[in-house]
């Protein structure tokens, strides 16, 4: 395995397929009803402010989570769309989506960003006002933090847990899964075959599933140096310090990340993976073969960028 490969391969699965990120391009692998396999390649551009954040310790998990919420969004919106569409109506579909593709790239990037941002505060929120009704009960700022959190915790896992009893939710973990077990397989050096992809682990250090729970043990943690009364002041500190959390949970995981194969420090990454288990499932055959070819999409754009002479330096977030 090597330290290069690690750091620069990510992916997302959507409805009915995988989305991977490389040097030069994203690329969406979807299952169409008809059996085939259609790709959408997206590619890879970034500001130089943006890269210059993204240099920045505790910023750049911040921009690089805006980032990738629009552009998983765009992906996402793509295989809702294209997975269940016959071959006979590509014609009008594709007249659609030239029309509308300015408003698809401009609104539905900001929509990913809005939803994510959304989503994060109601997290961050509703466990602040649960553990508040226990105040009379368990007064003390560390005991309201740690049943804040541990409200939070609960409130994750079961959101988790009951969208996953959902078919369509149940595929796309199991494409997460499939996508897990593609960069395993690319990262120990196995080739990339159905039968050699099956055999390697769902789970993976750099999830974005152990991000999420990182938040909330981050959380934990810095919501020890606020005050938690009154409740108004409470409330809008959580809000303030999303960045602040989301910057250090982001560390976290690049620190889990680095020291994975350490003895004894390979342990920090445990409740992330134990997450996973829940995030993701084990997936079949033809799953996994529509995540290899996402991901040799990207290699063979990686490489076309290579022979080109083209340098790009930019980092996979």
């Amino acid at each position: 395995m090597t330290d290069k490969k690690t750091a620069t391969y990510g992916g997302q699965a959507v409805v009915e397929g995988v989305m991977f990120a490389g040097k030069s391009s994203y690329v969406t692998a979807v299952r169409r009803k008809d059996e085939s396999i259609e790709y959408f390649e997206v590619e890879r551009k970034e500001s130089k402010v943006a890269n210059r954040l993204k240099k920045i310790p505790f910023l750049r998990g911040l921009v690089s989570l805006i980032q990738a919420s629009a552009n998983g969004t765009k992906h996402l919106n793509f295989s809702t769309e294209r997975y269940d569409v016959h071959p006979d109506e590509d014609e009008s579909i594709q007249q659609e989506e030239q029309t509308s593709k300015l408003a698809m790239i401009l609104g539905v990037g900001a929509l990913g960003v809005l939803s994510f941002f959304f989503g994060k505060l109601i997290f961050t929120v509703t466990p602040a006002l649960v553990a508040d009704l226990f105040e009379p009960i368990i007064s003390s700022r560390a005991g309201q933090v740690a049943l804040e959190s541990f409200f939070k915790l609960i409130l994750l896992l079961a959101y988790i847990y009951f969208i996953s009893l959902t078919p369509i939710i149940k595929r796309v973990f199991q494409y997460h899964g499939a996508e897990h077990m593609v960069i395993n397989a690319y990262e120990s050096g196995s080739p990339l075959t159905v039968e050699e992809v099956q055999k390697q682990s769902r789970l993976h250090y750099r999830c974005g599933s152990s991000f999420i729970l990182f938040t909330v043990i981050v959380g934990m943690f810095v919501y020890m140096f606020v005050a938690t009364d009154p409740l108004w002041w409470r409330i809008v500190n959580r809000i303030f310090l999303i960045p602040v959390v989301i910057g250090i949970s982001f560390e976290v995981l690049q620190l889990t990340n680095k020291v994975r194969n350490v003895p004894g420090l390979k342990v920090l990454g445990y409740p992330g993976l134990w997450l996973q288990l829940l995030t993701t499932k084990a997936p079949k055959d033809d799953q996994v073969e529509v995540a290899i070819h996402s991901f040799k999409k990207v290699l063979e754009n990686d490489e076309n960028l290579r022979k080109s002479g083209i340098e790009n330096s930019r980092v996979i977030s």
